[in-house]
């Protein structure tokens, strides 16, 4: 047997915490530092230094299939974050702004994509479509710790890039589903990857009724017990097995399917936080890390070079145009509608995770990766700092933000009482909740700090 894949484990490990400590020390996400760090450990970069001699981590079959796990545990998390309550009640307002939001970014990806893939068959069309539904996927979790920074996360405009991103994630898994479905349109016609697709919802939104009635007797029974994040994760991976088995769509829509069953639980923050560990200590990191590890330079062109410009101008500027115009359809004003649209561009794994899923089903090559690398961390840098000067003339904080003690005392404090708040509640925190109620003692303290 070749122990080989404990050393790999070991340096992607290392690797991607120190990168991501690094970005988390520049104010980005640390799945930046990840893909940094699967690209500076990869062929990559050491292929053409080395000839190909000496590479510290090359892909593997194991390492794909645990990134696979990584995917469908991030899908089943997202799934376990989605408010269904929020989604309910966020009005027709947030729906049509992820509406547009998705229609936008998926036409200009698709127009300029045609002069690269052509229109000549099928395959070429779903190519095309498909860096459409790339730029369809939106991250909000940088525009959240910027809005709970500026103290504007249940403003007007934050309550309304919350709910539009949860709608937006829900229509983009469905046309992702669709679009690989259709990869092989002479063994399966379209109508039956419509109906594949429907019947799937509608048997696994069935069978979750059930077992979310199982799961809140479960969690009655045995309140914070580790089987009921256990059965959670066997739940994942059925649907996430049935999906590609029986009806033939991708594996991350059952594993996201089946995190919406299990989201309203009184145990769901529970169910969430251990599988969120589970994940991040070394599924996730794996996962990103082989994105870059895969990801190939030796096609990188002239043509890819500007590919590359459009691509990430057409992400950007079609979330902005998009979710920017349907806010101010809605009477928001023209600040507003500009913040809801700027709030709306960060890309994150989910991009990368459709990029990876396209990759597997043949629909794009693996140079297409670095695009996508190269937008998610472009509208990561670029979004809070944007947030930040549109909030500004708002009464928000200066650029500086927060650490600069700069803020009202009272937004500050109950900003980071929610923060405080999350991380004793646990990766399965709501996003956006009521902050807690803040001890006057401490609002006397820091108004006395700040006269």
């Amino acid at each position: 047997m070749d122990y080989r894949f404990l050393l790999d484990l070991a340096i992607i490990l290392f690797a991607t915490k120190i990168l991501g400590l690094i970005m988390k020390k520049f104010g980005l996400p640390q799945v930046v530092g990840a893909l940094l760090a699967g690209i500076l450990i990869g062929p990559a970069i050491w292929g053409p230094v080395t000839g190909g001699k000496f590479i510290p981590v090359d892909s593997t079959d194991f390492l794909k299939d645990i990134a696979e796990l990584g995917v469908i545990m991030l899908m089943f998390n997202a799934g376990l974050e989605t408010d269904l309550k929020e989604l309910k009640n966020c009005g027709l307002k947030a729906g049509f702004v992820a509406l547009l939001g998705v229609m936008v970014p998926l036409g200009l990806g698709f127009c300029i994509a045609i002069p690269f893939f052509g229109t000549n068959s099928t395959h070429d069309i779903l190519s095309c479509v498909f860096i459409g539904v790339i730029l369809t996927a939106t991250s909000v979790s940088i525009t959240v710790e910027t809005l709970r920074e500026l103290g504007k996360l249940k403003g007007k405009t934050g309550t309304v890039i919350l709910s539009a991103a949860i709608i937006d994630d829900v229509v983009g898994i469905i046309v992702l589903t669709f679009v690989i479905g259709m990869k092989n349109p002479s063994e399966t016609k379209p109508y039956m990857v419509l109906v594949n697709t429907a019947l799937f919802f509608i048997l696994g939104i069935g069978v979750g009724v059930g077992l979310n009635f199982l799961f809140r007797w479960l969690a009655k029974k045995y309140p914070h017990k580790r089987r009921v994040p256990i059965f959670g994760l066997v739940v994942c991976f059925v649907y996430a097995f049935c999906a590609v088995r029986f009806f033939g769509i991708a594996d991350i829509t059952g594993a996201y399917l089946a995190g919406i069953m299990l989201s309203n639980l009184k145990e769901t923050g529970y169910i969430e936080r251990k599988i969120d560990v589970s994940s991040y200590m070394i599924f996730s990191p794996v996962f990103f890390a082989n994105i870059g590890i895969e990801t190939d330079f030796s096609g990188f062109r002239l043509q890819l070079l500007l590919f590359c410009a459009l691509f990430v101008i057409a992400g950007m500027g079609g979330k902005v145009l998009g979710c920017g115009a349907a806010a101010k359809l809605c009477k928001f004003s023209w600040r507003e509608s500009t913040q809801v649209g700027i709030g709306m561009m960060a890309r994150g794994e989910v991009a990368l995770i459709v990029a990876q899923k396209g990759i597997r089903a043949g629909l794009i090559s693996q140079v297409y990766l670095a695009p996508v690398i190269l937008l998610v961390i472009i509208s990561s840098l670029a979004t809070p700092i944007i947030l930040k000067l549109l909030y500004r003339k708002d009464g928000g904080l200066p650029l500086g933000g927060a650490e600069n003690g700069l803020s009202d005392g009272k937004q500050t404090v109950a900003a980071q009482a929610s923060v405080t708040d999350a991380d004793s509640a646990g990766a399965g925190a709501e996003i956006g909740g009521d902050p807690p109620a803040v001890p006057e003692s401490i609002m006397e303290e820091v108004s006395e700090q700040n006269v």
